[in-house]
């Protein structure tokens, strides 16, 4: 079996190779059923415990499967699980695996999400906290935070197809957690068998379940591709050869690549958007769709940077009221990106009782952000005098390989809040994705341009990110009343009331706009090129923001 498919992956390998050569963007092509893909940044991780970023989750999400997947309107529906029971006071989910295999042969077995959570509490990566604040799986805080055995984690394989899981607390979304990577499942005999480090980095270290198989990859490269896998249980669904992805962070390169017929999925912002609504050819090839993501300023606020002085809140509220948000989308993201004012962004989340989007209104909480100078200058004064200080100078981090926009952003915030608040000084620090957010984890930087993506369709996905002490609360803010209100939220008074939980959600939502935890700044949309003949990619603003299980070139 296991040469058998070697010799299958290097015959697809040769065959993408030939694909890319006779590919022809921007119009019909003679169809391969293969596609190729941009990428805006490089792939950080296949490993699902230290994977982070919204490219690494697509790869890995091509190639594995969870309990359950996103159908097109984003709901969970079932994947390697063809059903559930769930007990009647919510808190048990014993989940049915149907019959399907890892690309070497092996059985897919509920002990693979037993090995791959328990791994994932152990390990306590960045993005642990889903098991734990999020997902409520018993046991997993004491494993998270205070290193208890791994084997108490409220995950137990009951038989081979069979795997129940135990929560502290109803979770209204838990199936749709059960989509995302963090969950997914590792088979423990393989990853056994790699030297320390090694899983998931090439295509003989990775393996798959779900409907492709990594064929090309070496960590830190700008390429790598993925080819139809042939024992995924679903493969008569699946349409695609293969998929060749190419990283290129700019838009004016990704325009050209499309054009020359090198990409047949490209992602374009600013001046290209403009250029391509002006012909009439490429115009019909655009598709603009939400990407959730959300990008924004966040500030440190200790003592180890910047002499302590962004623990102000004043100082926070001047610059975030200083940054004319429109303008930045107008004049230089320019792709259908909204400006925001919330610290949940907009259309991704909606209320089961009323439908209406948490944050449909974004004058909600106008009376701490907004672009107002006369209001930013009043609140520098007031700064100037609770620090004795007259004049400030900062350093924003910003990713150079994050899409050419970025650093136009990030120019036009400098310039803006230098304009409004006079004596103020930001210097600019362009630096790869990794490097920016290894600075951040480690409190190393004063202002950050960082963007955040909702895993799950519930405004959770951010409010959880300003808990005290939680890994991605960059800034190392702490309040004692938000964390009483997010533990309400989700632990307490407020599980199985419904629309009092959504109530207080924009109390804790209040306080970090009213102490500028961060300056939200836009809700990004993604200007996408798609090659004529290419149907079927699903995008989401949320979870997984690209999936290829539908699609086709005809």
């Amino acid at each position: 079996m296991k040469s058998f498919k070697r010799a299958l992956i290097v015959l697809l390998a040769v065959v993408l190779t030939v694909g890319l050569a006779a590919c022809g963007g921007g119009g019909k092509k003679e169809s391969d059923n293969i596609i190729n893909v941009m990428l805006s940044t490089n792939v950080m991780s296949l490993d699902t415990n230290l994977a982070t970023d919204g490219e690494s989750f697509e790869i890995i999400a091509d190639c594995i499967d969870g309990l359950t997947q996103m159908d097109a309107d984003g709901a969970a529906v079932e994947a390697i699980a063809e059903g559930w029971d769930i007990s009647t006071d919510g808190c048990v989910y014993t989940f049915h695996l149907r019959d399907a295999v890892w690309s070497n042969g092996t059985p897919v077995t509920a002990n693979d999400f037993v090995f791959a959570w328990r791994r994932i509490a152990q390990g306590a990566g960045e993005y642990a906290y889903m098991l734990d604040e999020i997902g409520q799986i018993k046991g997993a805080a004491a494993i998270i935070h205070d290193g208890a055995d791994p084997a108490t984690l409220g995950v137990v394989a009951l038989d081979d197809k069979t795997l129940e899981v135990t929560l502290e607390v109803p979770v209204s979304y838990f199936l749709s957690l059960m989509y995302f990577p963090t969950f997914y499942p590792i088979n423990q005999e393989f990853y056994e068998s790699l030297p320390e480090g090694e899983y998931g980095t090439s295509p003989e270290t990775f393996l798959s379940n779900g409907a492709f198989m990594l064929s090309d990859y070496i960590p830190g490269t700008a390429s790598l591709s993925v080819v139809k896998n042939p024992d995924y249980w679903d493969a008569g669904r699946v349409k695609l050869e293969g998929i060749n992805y190419q990283v290129v962070g700019s838009s004016d390169n990704a325009l050209t690549a499309y054009k020359s017929g090198t990409l047949d999925l490209a992602v374009v912002s600013g001046d290209q958007v403009a250029s391509v609504k002006a012909d009439k050819d490429l115009a019909e090839d655009l598709n603009v769709t939400g990407a959730g993501y959300m990008w924004y300023l966040t500030f440190s606020q200790t003592a180890n940077n910047a002499n302590g002085y962004l623990a102000n809140a004043n100082l926070r509220l001047a610059i975030s009221n200083s940054i004319d948000r429109q303008s930045l989308v107008d004049n230089y993201v320019m792709d259908g990106s909204l400006a925001t004012y919330t610290a949940v962004p907009p259309q991704f989340a909606a209320s089961a009782t009323t439908g209406e989007d948490f944050s449909g209104d974004q004058e909600r909480f106008k009376d701490y952000i907004g672009y107002n100078p006369e209001k930013a200058a009043e609140y520098y004064e007031a700064a100037k005098k609770e620090l004795g200080v007259e004049e400030f100078s900062f350093t924003m981090l910003y990713g150079s390989n994050e899409g050419d926009e970025v650093a136009k952003v990030a120019q036009a915030i400098k310039e803006q809040v230098e304009a409004n608040l006079p004596g103020l000084t930001i210097t600019l620090a362009p630096m790869t994705k990794a490097e920016r957010l290894d600075k951040m984890q480690n409190d190393n930087y004063e202002i950050a341009l960082t963007r955040w993506g909702p895993d799950y369709a519930d405004p959770m996905t951010y409010l959880g990110m300003w808990i005290t002490n939680n890994s991605n609360n960059y800034g190392f803010w702490s309040n004692a009343e938000y964390d009483a209100i997010i533990a309400d939220c989700t632990t307490g008074k407020y599980v199985t009331d419904y629309d009092g939980r959504w109530a207080a959600m924009y109390d804790a939502e209040a306080l970090v706009l009213q102490d500028a935890v961060i300056a939200p700044l836009y809700t990004k949309a993604n200007a996408n090129l798609i090659a004529k003949g290419v149907k079927g990619i699903e995008f989401h603003p949320m979870g997984l923001n690209r999936v290829y299980k539908n699609a086709v070139e005809e």
